[in-house]
């Protein structure tokens, strides 16, 4: 996927590339400051690098969880970002009208994964000639992506990944199987979700849970079997982060993994 965009820094590197930004734009100060953090980390280390931010949430599990700032207000956001500093940026969307839209503002149109099989959102994404990213449904199978890829390829464009985010696992947890990644690998590039994958979904008080203690070991083991990117959500204080902050990263903590994954990957050309 990333050959397919012109603004995307150290495609030559050889290294993993990373999507990474917090779950939700919360604002623009902020998402300017997560932006500039990482990529001074991403040069450092040469590492290719899209900024991530929904402009929407959707799938919430409660009726007054956080959902937008505003639609339009986001993707501008997003598209400063983009041109604040020469970087891919890429969000999620939900409704087939939204690929339109929000492929006015990102280069990278990601389809979540309760979506994923939405054939009518696929096409419609990717009639936009917009970077397609495919987020596994919890409840695929690895081999099943290869249809999903199909959809985008067969509607005309081949700038596609799928990404990894965890098999349910009973009704609160997720596991992943990495042993998925290098058979994905066979349909497109992979990229595993390392944040999403260490949700814990379907709590009791309507707020999803996480494991962000195991980021670091998930994050090695996907690149230790190949995985082409990484996704990580990031954010100054999760703890007051609108959305899916139980799972995020703080943002002053990723520099000392990318140099560890660095080597990772390093150790496995």
């Amino acid at each position: 996927m990333i050959q397919y965009l012109d603004n995307i820094h150290h495609k030559n590197s050889k290294n993993f590339f990373l999507i990474a930004g917090p779950c939700i734009i919360e604002g623009e100060d902020m998402a300017l400051r997560i932006a500039e953090k990482i990529v001074e980390m991403t040069n450092k280390y040469e590492i290719p690098y899209i900024f991530k931010g929904s402009f929407k949430k959707a799938n919430r599990s409660r009726v007054d969880s956080f959902t937008t700032i505003g639609e339009e207000k986001s993707l501008e956001i997003l598209k400063k970002v983009g041109e604040t500093f020469n970087i891919p940026t890429t969000t999620d969307i939900h409704e087939n009208e939204h690929a339109a839209l929000a492929a006015q503002y990102v280069d990278v149109l990601q389809i979540p994964a309760f979506l994923v099989r939405q054939t009518d959102l696929l096409i419609a994404a990717a009639k936009t000639g917009k970077c397609v990213s495919l987020k596994k449904g919890q409840f695929l199978s690895p081999e099943s992506m290869q249809f999903a890829v199909q959809k985008v390829n067969d509607s005309g464009n081949p700038k596609t990944a799928i990404i990894e985010r965890g098999n349910s696992f009973g009704y609160t947890d997720l596991v992943v199987d990495f042993r998925g990644i290098p058979t994905m690998r066979n349909y497109a590039p992979v990229i595993l979700d390392v944040t999403h994958s260490l949700q814990q979904p379907n709590q009791s008080s309507g707020v999803t849970g996480g494991r962000p203690e195991l980021i670091e070991t998930i994050a090695k083991a996907g690149i230790a079997v190949g995985a082409d990117g990484l996704f990580i959500e990031t954010h100054p204080d999760p703890s007051v982060a609108l959305s899916d902050g139980a799972n995020m990263l703080r943002l002053d903590k990723l520099e000392e993994l990318l140099q560890k994954l660095t080597r990772v990957r390093e150790a496995i050309l």
